[in-house]
């Protein structure tokens, strides 16, 4: 019942490269849009254009529209750029770590999975770009030739950054491009309209399946594959350096990289359950992604949701190990400060909840998986909040203590981010194959194999 690899069938038995190529592009090459898509792109681009408006009002304004005052100066601008970054984490994972390890069950989550890792990651940079205050000085970030030979102070946080999520974001984008390729060309055979087949066959870029075609995109495919996998781990360990490096209590601490590429993952895939589960019923995709798709996403939410409760017990452990008092002051400050009720609720949603993925049952059924996907994403969120916003409050000198309250500004700037993130995806759902056609009927041999098996 397993194929060469030792996995069960990838995908449900009875299909054909015909039927596999028809389903999938044929999403992509309808003539009507379904009325859903409107509606749904329509509610996403209005909150796109909440986000304008808020960034529009900032760069008129200045940040105090926000509400990060002393000694709160990062607040939910640096909790939503983490928490964005991390969400981007499973895309990277899924498609280069797993092609890597030759798991044939990456293949029909790796497409959207990558694409929701460019566009988590052009939320994230928005961020950082407009808590500087003055986002078209940017480019002072970057180590160009000038004429007062000034460079970036390579000491900086905020310059790592830089380095790291450039670096991510462009490994990623080309990771996804050319996985894209062939069925471009795909789409470009079958459009039937003029301008699809214009546009699809420029993406293609001349692509004709020939023997040297494929030879040079599954090495330049396994090249990129061999890139990527490295920035699953350093690009947010870099981002936990933005805090590790500071003395401040609670941020000072070795470990913090380990801690954040978990916790990364956990939100990652979170994210990716929530998009595949009415991606699969809205496009009735069962065939495609299966229940064994969910249950090993679920499994892998389960094993890093383990890691992040054993972060926040080493955490704890550390700052009492330490006999620092102001270490020590942290995790019960967190526990019964003001700010307790996001700490409790965060332990609820990213270790107490999550812990039913142990059972079957949960893990089968759709709804329910549906729900804690969610709850791991609020709870990933509140996760960043506590970590920035607890640390900050309360620090060495009570004479220096304040609170942190969000205001209208930082609240609809978050959310015109999502509104973002689900416009493009929206018109990624539209206008490009979800699913990899290719590399779903290179697999269906193996599926075959296996009906017959059973």
């Amino acid at each position: 019942m397993a194929n060469s690899q030792g996995t069960p069938p990838v995908i449900a038995p009875g299909h054909t490269f015909g039927t596999v190529t028809d389903k999938i592009s044929a999403i992509v090459l309808a003539r009507k849009t379904p009325i859903g898509w409107y509606a749904g792109f329509a509610a996403a681009f209005a909150l796109t254009l909440l986000l304008l408006v808020s960034l529009t009002y900032l760069v008129l304004k200045g940040i105090g529209i926000w509400g990060n005052n002393e000694p709160i100066g990062w607040a939910f601008d640096i909790t939503n750029f983490v928490w964005w970054i991390g969400i981007g984490h499973a895309g990277t994972l899924i498609s280069a770590i797993l092609l890597l390890l030759r798991q044939t069950w990456r293949t029909s989550i790796n497409r959207f999975a990558e694409a929701m890792t460019l566009f988590a990651v052009s939320c994230a940079g928005i961020f950082p770009l407009f808590h500087t205050g003055r986002p078209w000085l940017a480019y002072w970030l970057l180590p160009y030739p000038n004429t007062m030979n000034v460079w970036p102070q390579f000491r900086s946080p905020l310059v790592w950054d830089v380095f790291a999520v450039s670096t991510y974001a462009t490994v990623s984008l080309l990771f996804w491009f050319v996985g894209l390729i062939p069925d471009l060309a795909t789409l470009r055979d079958r459009s039937q309209s003029k301008a699809g087949r214009i546009i699809y066959g420029m993406l293609a870029m001349g692509w004709r399946g020939s023997s040297r075609h494929w030879h040079r995109y599954e090495t330049a495919y396994l090249l990129l594959a061999g890139l990527a996998t490295p920035l699953v781990v350093s690009v947010h360990t870099v981002v936990s350096f933005d805090f590790a490096v500071s003395i401040m209590p609670g941020w000072h601490t070795t470990i913090f990289p380990p801690y954040f590429v978990a916790g990364a993952i956990y939100s990652g895939f979170a994210m990716v359950l929530t998009l595949a589960i009415p991606i699969r019923a809205v496009y009735q995709l069962e065939d495609f992604i299966t229940m064994r798709h969910l249950q090993n996403m679920a499994k892998v939410m389960l094993v890093t949701g383990l890691i992040v409760a054993y972060g926040y017990m080493t955490e704890a452990f550390i700052a009492w190990y330490s006999a620092d008092k102001y270490e020590g002051f942290v995790p019960l400050n967190r526990l019964t400060g003001p700010y307790a009720l996001a700490y409790w609720s965060l332990i609820l949603c990213n270790v107490a909840i999550p812990q039913l993925l142990w059972l079957k049952r949960v893990r089968t059924s759709v709804p329910v998986l549906f729900v804690i996907s969610l709850i791991v994403n609020v709870g990933m969120w509140l996760e960043r909040f506590v970590i920035i916003v607890t640390s900050l409050h309360r620090d060495f000198l009570p004479s220096s203590w304040g609170m942190y309250s969000a205001t209208f500004w930082d609240w609809s700037t978050y959310i015109g981010t999502i509104g973002l993130f689900l416009a493009l995806l929206f018109l990624f759902l539209r206008f490009l194959p979800m699913i990899s056609i290719f590399e779903m009927r290179t697999i269906l041999p193996e599926a075959r194999v296996d009906e017959e098996a059973i």
